[in-house]
């Protein structure tokens, strides 16, 4: 069993939930944060005093206050802490759903479980640090194994998100070629971008680039 767990958690009753849940697993050392510079702050001192954290657990949406913040989400968080500690294990706890953010902190993030919150998700939280704690194994919630078979969710790129990102800040089409150019994007010609664009609007049944900027906002793309 993990024996030192750092937790991300702004809402108090969940946080509860999950450090009794710990407990219930028993164990040894739980920290926990309700906010992620807080966790990134706290992940670098275990580190220099030669205690690191074994296990993280985070939400990804935190609610803005009164502080002055420089990580604003689990996202953020978890790509700060994977640089500085590649092997330390991460379960996300999110209510979260879209399957291209789902799918972009597995593959790219590497995170080792993500636990939907929703019913049963205190005891889908219990086997994913269970599993972890005994193998290499990835975990997903049954919703989230139900999320990732959507094709549309896997047939998307990272060129494909940078382009519907560029739109959706207001780069218009005729622009993208000279910003993909001052980006180092590649290919980024004006025909390779219309054809990429159309093939997009094909793809997600999208009536104008407004509509599939619309859809990709809905998936957690945009």
């Amino acid at each position: 069993m993990f024996k030192k767990v750092l937790v991300a958690e702004d809402i108090d009753s969940i946080n509860i939930a999950v450090i009794q849940a710990m407990n219930h697993l028993k164990v040894a050392h739980i920290d926990h944060v309700k906010y992620c510079d807080d966790a990134l702050l706290k992940i670098k001192k275990a580190l220099n005093s030669g205690e690191p954290y074994d296990l993280f657990i985070t939400d990804l949406s935190f609610e803005p206050d009164h502080r002055e913040v420089i990580l604003t989400s689990g996202d953020e968080a978890i790509s700060h802490i994977r640089s500085l500690q590649p092997e330390l294990k991460i379960i996300v706890y999110s209510i979260e759903d879209k399957g291209f953010k789902i799918k972009t902190l597995l593959e790219k993030y590497k995170v080792n479980a993500y636990v939907q919150k929703g019913r049963n998700s205190i005891t889908q939280l219990n086997e994913a640090i269970l599993q972890l704690s005994q193998s290499n194994e990835v975990y997903l919630s049954p919703t989230v194994k139900h999320v990732l078979r959507d094709k549309s969710t896997r047939e998307i790129d990272d060129f494909d998100v940078e382009l519907i990102k560029q739109l959706s800040i207001g780069v218009t089409q005729d622009a993208l070629e000279q910003r993909f150019k001052e980006l180092g994007i590649t290919p980024n010609s004006k025909s390779a971008i219309e054809k990429r664009l159309s093939k997009l609007k094909d793809h997600f049944r999208a009536n104008n680039t407004v509509h599939l900027i619309a859809i990709a906002k809905d998936m957690g793309i945009a």
